[in-house]
């Protein structure tokens, strides 16, 4: 176990997809407990689609695909957020209209440029390859803005999340606190899309919180294990991938997936354990 570890921090391209991934698992991970609880949990599968079709846009017409991608992902992330808050369309309507129209002209983008470099697998599924140096360095800096945010906006954050109206009653800019969440969620996705693929980078966002639900219950202590979750079932499925030649992205939702399965396991365990002692209890008196 310790040489093949040793062997994967060998390669540049996999200690820039290793950190990359660990610190985007982590943002993913803390925004992903407020978007869920909100149930806005859907808006990082949306943008998702939004950015494969800004990415397959630019691939095609020979631009930065990351220079492209992020301002369209993040204005996405605010007209979804206007669209839901407006109430002339709801949220998941607003998300599913946007996000198929995206994913259909990234397809047809692809189709027509079939003279460019395009790889519609790496854009779909992701591929460790394709992470560079600046996409690590974006990733650390990203987090450490999560990270910053959260530490110093975490009671008006918890207030926004599970009561808005009393929130915006306290004289906390509700409206302010939720854009900034979609931003973070937006910059997150579209770095992480090099990696985990359009279609599965949303896992990130929604398993870890989930799976922290099973068994805990403060809002701390789902943001903790989420995070702890997030960045441990990241690097197994990335020693997985890197073994077993997998797709890095499919790997890690796998183990995502698995680790939800166990709390969930354990979470009905320790619930009929309980009511078996309680009905004992009740027997004897």
């Amino acid at each position: 176990m310790i040489e093949m570890i040793t062997e994967m921090f060998s390669y540049s391209f996999m200690v820039h997809a290793i950190v990359a991934g660990l610190f985007l698992s982590l943002c993913a991970s803390l925004l992903g407990v407020s978007l869920v609880l909100k149930r806005y949990s859907m808006i990082g599968d949306g943008l998702s689609h939004i950015g494969f079709g800004a990415l397959a846009v630019a691939s095609a017409a020979n631009l930065a695909p990351l220079g492209v991608a992020l301002p369209v992902v993040v204005v996405a992330a605010i007209l979804l957020l206007r669209l839901s808050g407006s109430g002339r369309l709801k949220g998941d309507s607003a998300i599913a209209l946007i996000s198929t129209s995206s994913l259909a002209v990234g397809v047809l983008a692809v189709s027509l440029g079939r003279g460019t470099n395009i790889d519609l697998n790496s854009y779909m599924f992701g591929t460790i390859l394709s992470v560079s140096e600046s996409d690590m360095c974006l990733s650390v800096a990203l987090s450490a803005v999560v990270l910053a945010v959260f530490a110093l906006f975490y009671h008006r954050i918890f207030a926004v999340t599970f009561d808005e109206i009393f929130a915006k009653a306290s004289g906390i800019r509700a409206g302010g606190y939720n854009m900034l969440l979609a931003v973070l969620a937006a910059v997150t996705i579209v770095l992480g899309m090099r990696l985990m693929g359009a279609l599965l980078i949303s896992a990130l966002i929604v398993f870890p919180p989930l799976t922290s639900m099973r068994l805990f219950r403060s809002f701390r202590g789902v943001a903790v294990s989420s995070a702890i979750l997030s960045v441990v079932c990241f690097f197994i499925g990335i020693c997985i991938s890197y073994t077993s030649d997998a797709p890095a992205g499919a790997s890690v939702v796998v183990v995502n997936l698995g680790a939800f399965l166990l709390f969930s396991a354990v979470a009905f365990a320790a619930g009929r354990l309980c009511a078996r002692r309680t009905g004992k209890g009740s027997l004897k008196r």
